[in-house]
């Protein structure tokens, strides 16, 4: 019998779906409190640094948890719902 190994990425970064505003903007959490507001990956970046985190690779699962869309995603997609 295989036994199956389930790994889940426990990040310390969390940027929640865009949101409406001018310019959209997307929910930074970092270790489950909101930090701020990010507008660009830049603003995710310097939310982290301020936190005494460095990140070294966006696309890691075990650094920052995309959701509602990936580190290039900065504007609301039309009929998308959001996750949570």
């Amino acid at each position: 019998m295989t036994e199956a190994y389930f790994y889940m990425a426990n990040p310390r970064i969390t940027v929640l779906g865009v949101q409406p505003g001018h310019p959209p903007f997307r929910i930074v959490e970092i270790d489950g409190q909101v930090v701020g507001k990010a507008k660009t990956v830049t603003d995710v970046l310097d939310a982290a640094a301020m936190a005494g985190i460095t990140v070294h690779d966006l696309d890691d699962p075990d650094a920052v948890r995309w959701v509602g869309g990936d580190q290039f995603t900065w504007q609301q997609v039309p009929g998308r719902a959001e996750e949570r």
